[in-house]
């Protein structure tokens, strides 16, 4: 039996972990019967090849899904997933000709010296070398590039059990923006709602949006996109939307009702696109307005002026839209997290631009060693 051994939110676990008979059954519950009768089938396929069930015994489809269940705990959270050399092989082939190219170039640079410019030659050389040194090292993972393919499933399994506490880490995300006008707010009002409707624990997710340019557009949408989640998140978790997006959820082109079988299913979807349809007005309303700045400035819903007036000199601005008491959605659950953060600027100060936005959320002075791993990207 394969086994994995690792460490989540400062637990150790152990992929040969025994199952007791509670978790048999919070296990099935996780999936319809149709996805469950699914994967047991596959599963005794894969058993029958290896010669490990004998297919002329009277079937026990309870003894055979219990077994299941605890192979299944014993199974890896991932595994590698092998590139066929159909697609690994010509890339392959052309690293080596480029390697023969380079050993001759190099010869020939070497051999002919330039005499009236020696120094020159001599530098331009070593910096020749240079960069063929660092290009080959970046062909080593090149060369055999590893794919994994995780078990979501089994993470669920192990670190998320009914009655026990959950041992799921924390996880953070943060969402930088700094000019909404060039970069849409409705398309960072989907990036935020897909990351408070995702699959896990609402306690352990926080989205933090970094807006370097301390935009009273953007203030003003997050607003309106943290009353949106009150409906689009328990809807998500319901019926399993995917995209989570709602953007990119309505306008892809396939049949939505496949593998929904709630009848009420229809019914919510419609009312749902309507209610997102109206969110989207009231952005673009937002935008339309950004587009002409008062003489005296942005001026807030309680009368006192946007402190992000002058984006090169403001203070720091934080505010806490979800996550606090009494921000639940409209099914009466609590929500993921939702912070608006603009560091504060000052003239005389170098800020980094977008650099510095991004120190400014996840460097914690005196907390690098105790603080959780870092993924830093775009998506």
């Amino acid at each position: 039996a394969n086994s994995v051994a690792g460490s989540v939110a400062g637990k150790e676990f152990d992929g040969e972990k025994e199952m007791n008979a509670k978790d048999l059954e919070d296990e099935k519950e996780a999936y319809s019967s149709g996805e469950w009768k699914e994967r047991v089938e596959k599963w005794k396929t894969r058993q029958e090849k290896k010669g490990l069930v004998n297919t002329y015994e009277a079937p026990n489809d309870q003894g055979e899904e219990d077994e299941f269940l605890m192979a299944e705990a014993r199974q890896p959270l991932w595994r590698k997933v092998p590139i066929s050399s159909s697609k690994i092989s010509p890339y392959r082939i052309v690293i080596v000709m480029r390697l023969v190219i380079l050993i001759f170039f190099f010869r020939f640079r070497i051999l002919t010296p330039a005499e009236d410019a020696y120094p020159l030659w001599l530098i331009s050389v070593i910096c020749e070398i240079w960069f063929a040194l660092s290009w080959i090292l970046d062909q080593f993972p090149k060369w055999f590039p590893i794919n994994r393919e995780t078990y979501l499933d089994r993470l669920s399994l192990r670190f998320d059990r009914e009655g026990e506490p959950n041992k799921l880490a924390p996880v953070d995300f943060f969402v930088s923006t700094v000019d909404p006008l060039k970069e849409p707010p409705i398309i960072t009002a989907n990036t935020v709602l897909s990351i408070l409707s995702v699959d896990y624990p609402v306690e352990k997710v926080s989205c933090y949006v970094s807006d370097d340019g301390a935009s009273m557009l953007l203030f003003d949408t997050l607003a309106e996109t943290a009353e949106f989640a009150r409906r689009w998140v328990p809807f998500c978790k319901k019926y399993s939307i995917e995209p989570r997006a709602p953007e990119f959820y309505f306008n892809q082109k396939m049949d939505y009702l496949k593998d929904k079988v709630q009848a009420t299913f229809v019914k919510d979807r419609r009312a749902m696109k309507r209610e997102y349809e109206e969110f989207k007005v009231r952005i673009n309303a937002l935008v339309a307005k950004a587009q002409k700045k008062p003489e005296e400035g942005w001026v807030m819903q309680d009368g006192s002026p946007w402190p992000g007036n002058n984006t090169r000199d403001h203070p720091g601005m934080i505010q806490v839209y979800l996550g606090s008491e009494g921000a639940l959605d409209v099914e009466g659950k609590e929500l993921p997290k939702l912070v608006y953060v603009s560091r504060e600027k000052r003239p005389g100060y170098q800020h980094h631009k977008k650099a510095g936005a991004m120190n400014a959320l996840i460097n914690m002075r005196g907390l690098d060693g105790i603080q959780g791993p870092v993924y830093v990207g775009t998506g």
